[in-house]
């Protein structure tokens, strides 16, 4: 079990993650044209600054990809494209073969694409005398035509009840400075690829992802979540009941690893690195998806019989508020999905096998097992979902906003995580009652 590979040639059949176009092979750590392969290294050797006259949201298809160049530089940036792969000479090839897909934070995709990470780079460079390298002043920035696609509104985030909520307890609306969620998804149903076709699912695909699926404890959450009708919950029973849940859900995430079928391939040492850095993306995964309906059905029971104080909600943080927005906006993207129990195996074991954390020894065996994932979850939805085309993509493009989110839940004060619970079950579940 632990020798199966997927063989990379496998990527001419597959199609461009950035535009659609038909695949060449695996370009900057990521699936791609030779097309986007090309736009994406020019962009960064030559430091280019793209502007997007519209929404930031054009559309990306072999035919429209030329006409807006900021949202195709964006669109490789979210879907992995690794700079650290291009060869600091600029000649052909990659620098490092080994190198994978990144996932990067937000706050480092908005430094690029506003040209600060260059600016930061050639004020380094200047300051230890090196003068080959051209300052930001002196760089073109290009103005872009319009895609047709980009000329539908942008949709600002629907918080469902949460503003109604606010004002309820506050007589305050949403401040405007928190409708600034990313378009990651707004591409993905205008996008025409290639039509679907007949096919059959790879052997070694289809067993892999079984012993995946077999590795998982699908069992409902055992932590009680009943409240008496009339009983009112106390900020502290609600957060000792959320303590509870996160020690029954971590629990379950080192049984997984057990389980799983590449077990033998690393070591402890490298599965406890992985671990202590991705067991917050691993809970909100599965919170969002095998086990959404006991967290957004039973302990949202729990969270409405909690009213918070006057001084909770003053005092409730700006970062708080950003991850409430995030995490409503995920929640609708995976109910839209409908993520099956296939695709949230896969999904959770390319986000724990991130090569890029420190302190690993064996980055690159993680690479190649990461890359194994991402081929079999590519394989399974291309051969499930033939009239979603673009359904990989998206279920990709959830995990660097999964990652982003748990980064973020960090720095929320901990008594201000039953406010934020509340408000999100709250916000969630009655938009859902209204479908």
């Amino acid at each position: 079990i632990c020798s199966v590979s997927v063989p990379d040639d496998r990527a001419e059949q597959r199609t461009c993650l950035i535009c659609g176009d038909r695949a060449t092979g695996l370009h900057y750590g990521i699936i791609s044209c030779e097309g986007c392969k090309g736009f994406f290294k020019r962009s960064i050797c030559n430091k280019r600054v793209y502007r997007c006259s519209r929404d930031k949201n054009c559309v990306m298809s072999r035919k429209q990809r030329n006409r807006c160049q900021y949202c195709r530089l964006l669109k490789c940036l979210q879907m992995g494209m690794n700079r650290k792969a291009i060869r600091e000479d600029g000649m052909p090839g990659g620098r490092n073969k080994s190198i994978g897909p990144v996932q990067i934070s937000e706050e480092e995709i908005e430094r690029i694409m506003s040209g600060q990470e260059f600016e930061e780079e050639a004020n380094h460079w200047s300051n230890h005398g090196d003068s080959d390298h051209s300052s930001p002043g002196n760089r073109a920035s290009e103005s872009n035509q319009p895609s047709p696609g980009s000329t539908l509104s942008s949709r600002s985030v629907e918080l469902n009840g949460f503003m109604a909520f606010r004002e309820q307890y506050m007589g305050m609306s949403m401040p405007p400075h928190y409708q600034y969620i990313p378009h990651l998804f707004s591409y993905s149903t205008h996008s025409p690829l290639l039509p679907p076709q007949a096919r059959s699912l790879d052997p070694q695909s289809y067993s892999l992802i079984h012993q995946l699926v077999s590795a998982e404890d699908l069992e409902p959450l055992g932590t009680p979540m009943l409240i008496e009708d009339g009983y009112a919950v106390t900020q502290a029973e609600l957060f000792a009941l959320l303590c509870r849940l996160a020690d029954e859900l971590l629990f379950r995430q080192i049984a997984w690893i057990k389980k799983l079928p590449f077990f033998c391939e690393l070591s402890i040492k490298d599965y406890t690195c992985l671990l202590s850095s991705t067991w917050q993306e691993l809970i909100l995964l599965s919170s969002l998806t095998v086990y959404s309906k006991q967290i957004f059905g039973e302990l949202a029971d729990v969270t409405a019989k909690y009213s918070p104080s006057d001084e909770e909600l003053h005092r409730f943080s700006d970062e708080g508020m950003e991850v409430i927005e995030r995490l409503i906006y995920l929640y609708h993207k995976f109910h839209q999905l409908k993520v099956s129990n296939e695709e949230y195996a896969c999904m959770k074991a390319i986000n724990f096998l991130n090569q890029d954390i420190r302190g690993l020894t064996s980055a690159s065996q993680l690479e190649q097992l990461n890359k194994r994932y991402w081929y079999i979850c590519q394989d399974f939805t291309e051969y499930k979902y033939t009239h979603q085309p673009n359904r990989f993509p998206d279920l990709m493009m959830c995990l660097p906003e999964i990652r982003y989110i748990a980064g973020k839940m960090v720095n929320v004060p901990l008594e201000q995580l039953p406010l934020l619970f509340k408000v999100v079950l709250h916000s969630c579940k009655t938009s859902v009652g209204k479908e």
